[in-house]
C-alpha cells in the first residue's frame, strides 16, 4: 500500500483560488470538466500513480474506487439564475459533468489507463475510507491485484459553506463554547472544514513482491454500517457505529487489545464526539489505545477525510509519531487516552473510523508492514 504527500511521498496541497490539477497529470483535456474537489482527487491519484511505479501493463487491469462529495459551488458554476433557469450563452455544453460524482474516476481511468473494476462512492464523509475498504475486499476475495483507491472533496465555497453553516455543523463563536476547533474537547463547537484528496496503490502480497515495490502497512479487516437514524445527527446510542467498527476488527482477527492508535472521525461537534467517544470506550475497555483526531490540523475534508487521515497515519506510523489533539484541554469523556501532546511511539495497529451524513459508518484496520 503506498500512499501519496507527506516527507517527499504525500504532496501538500496549498490553499490557491485556481488549484491547477495539471501540475500532477500535465497535459489534460478534460480537465475543464472537474469541480474544485475532483481536481484534489485526480491530482492525488495521479501523483500515487507515479509514485507505486508501475510496471508493465499494471494498470489495464487494476480496480478503481473512488469517494467523492457533491459538487456545492452553485454561485460560480452558475452566476446568474434567474428565477431558476441557468441557460446562457456563457452555459458550457457539458456542464452536466461537473456535477457527476463519477467524473474524477473517469479522468482517472483516462490518464492512468484503468480498465478494471471500478466504484465511485458518495456515502459522505465515509466515502473515501469505504472506497479503501471495498478495495481491499476485492484484492482479499481474489477478483483483482490491483486497485488504486481514495478520493478528494473541497467544501471552500460559498455554497459549501452555507450548506454546512445551515446545518449547525460549523465552528461558531457561541457563548460558552471554545473559540478553537477542538475534536472531543468539552467547550467543542463544531468543525472547520478543509479541503484536499489521497489515494493509496493497493496490491496483493504476491503482486507487490513481484514487482520489488515498497510495502508500507497492510490492511487487515473493514467494515461499513449505516444507522438508519437521522439524516445529519448519528444514532447517539452508537450501535451501528460500533458494529462497523466490531466487523473491521473481527475481520482483521485481531482483539481490541491490539490496537494502539485510533484515528477518531473527530469532527468536533457536540453529537458525533460525544457518540464517538463512548463507542471508543465500550470497544477497548480497560485497554487504551491512543486516541488522536487529525481533523483539529488539517479541517474536516468531507469524502476526501478518511483517505486523507489514513494516509497521514501511515506517515506517522512510520515515523513513529502520533500527533496530538489541538487545544484539546479539557476533554469531554473521561477514560480515554485523548493524545494532548505529540508522541513518540511505535505503532504497529492504527484503526480509522469515519462517519457521514446520512448515518454512514466505515472503519478499517491497518498493521505496520515488517518482513
Amino acid at each position: 500500500m503506498v500512499p501519496t504527500g507527506f516527507e517527499g511521498d504525500v504532496w501538500a496541497f496549498p490553499l490557491e483560488r485556481e488549484f491547477d490539477v495539471r501540475r500532477f497529470t500535465g497535459r489534460c483535456r478534460n480537465a475543464r470538466y472537474l469541480n474544485r474537489g475532483a481536481r484534489f482527487c485526480v491530482a492525488s491519484a495521479m501523483a500515487a500513480v507515479k509514485g507505486a511505479e508501475p510496471a508493465g501493463h499494471m494498470w489495464e487491469r487494476a480496480g478503481l474506487f473512488v469517494g467523492a462529495g457533491p459538487n456545492l459551488d452553485i454561485g460560480n458554476e452558475f452566476p446568474e439564475i434567474r428565477s431558476g433557469a441557468i441557460d446562457s450563452k456563457s452555459l458550457s455544453a457539458l456542464w452536466i459533468l461537473k456535477f457527476l460524482p463519477n467524473t474524477a474516476a473517469s479522468v482517472i481511468a483516462d490518464l492512468a489507463g484503468i480498465h478494471g473494476e471500478n466504484a465511485t462512492i458518495g456515502t459522505a464523509c465515509a466515502a473515501s475510507l469505504q472506497a479503501i475498504g471495498e478495495a481491499f475486499r476485492k484484492i482479499r476475495h481474489g477478483d483483482l491485484d490491483v486497485a488504486l483507491a481514495g478520493g478528494g472533496d473541497s467544501r471552500l465555497s460559498p455554497g459549501g459553506i452555507l450548506a454546512y453553516r445551515k446545518a449547525q455543523a460549523l465552528q461558531t463563536e457561541e457563548p460558552g463554547r471554545g473559540q478553537e476547533y477542538s475534536p472531543f474537547s468539552a467547550a467543542r463547537a463544531g468543525f472547520v472544514p478543509g479541503e484536499g484528496g489521497a489515494f493509496v496503490v493497493l496490491e496483493n502480497l504476491e503482486h507487490a513482491r513481484s514487482r520489488g515495490t515498497r510495502i508500507i502497512a497492510e490492511i487487515c479487516g473493514y467494515g461499513a454500517s449505516m444507522d438508519g437514524y437521522n439524516m445529519t445527527a448519528p444514532d447517539p446510542s452508537g450501535r451501528w457505529a460500533e458494529a462497523a467498527v466490531r466487523s473491521a476488527l473481527n475481520e482483521s482477527g485481531m482483539a481490541p487489545a491490539r490496537v494502539d492508535v485510533v484515528c477518531a472521525h473527530g469532527t468536533g461537534t457536540v453529537l458525533n464526539d460525544a457518540m464517538e467517544a463512548d463507542l471508543i470506550a465500550r470497544v477497548f475497555g480497560e485497554h487504551r489505545p491512543m486516541v488522536t483526531a487529525l481533523k483539529s490540523r488539517i479541517g474536516h475534508l468531507a469524502a476526501a477525510c478518511g483517505a486523507v487521515e489514513l494516509s497521514i497515519g501511515l506517515a506517522c506510523m512510520e515515523h513513529g509519531y502520533v500527533p496530538e489533539i489541538r487545544h484539546l484541554e479539557e476533554p469531554c469523556r473521561a477514560g480515554i487516552d485523548f493524545v494532548l501532546a505529540p508522541r513518540s511511539a511505535q505503532v504497529s495497529t492504527m484503526l480509522i473510523q469515519n462517519f457521514g451524513f446520512g448515518g454512514q459508518n466505515s472503519a478499517l484496520v491497518v498493521n505496520k508492514w515488517e518482513n
